[in-house]
């Protein structure tokens, strides 16, 4: 994850707050990813992130704070989320995760969400 926060330093990206599981690794993560872009509310652990939660109730937060949001989470908690929001399933798997990867989910003007960009270790070797 530290090249991962090295290589978003530069890019100046900002993000309202960084959600975490609030297991250790995560918030551990959570910490060095709001370093590397800027939080305004920095770390803020939440519930509902756990590698078997419903990912609907993490939809609907994020859809109702209409604020830019980092979350780190786990496996197969943010697959889910991520098909939820790009497909309107959670089973429509519309991204390989990869441990120490980042993937950013926008929501367009029309309401609707996208996959923007993703990082991987792989991208970052070298």
């Amino acid at each position: 994850m530290q090249k991962v926060a090295d290589f978003l330093r530069p890019l100046e990206l900002g993000v309202d707050a960084v959600w975490h599981s609030g297991k250790a690794r995560a918030q551990q993560t959570s910490e060095l990813l709001a370093k590397a872009v800027s939080a305004r509310d920095r770390v803020v652990r939440r519930e509902g992130l756990g590698p078997k939660d419903q990912v609907a109730t993490t939809k609907q937060a994020l859809e109702k704070a209409g604020r830019d949001v980092m979350i780190v989470g786990h496996l197969p908690f943010l697959s889910k989320l991520a098909a939820l929001l790009v497909t309107g399933s959670e089973a429509n798997e519309v991204v390989e995760f990869q441990f120490g990867g980042a993937v950013c989910v926008e929501r367009r003007d029309d309401g609707k969400w996208k996959i923007a960009w993703m990082i991987t270790p792989a991208l970052l070797h070298g």
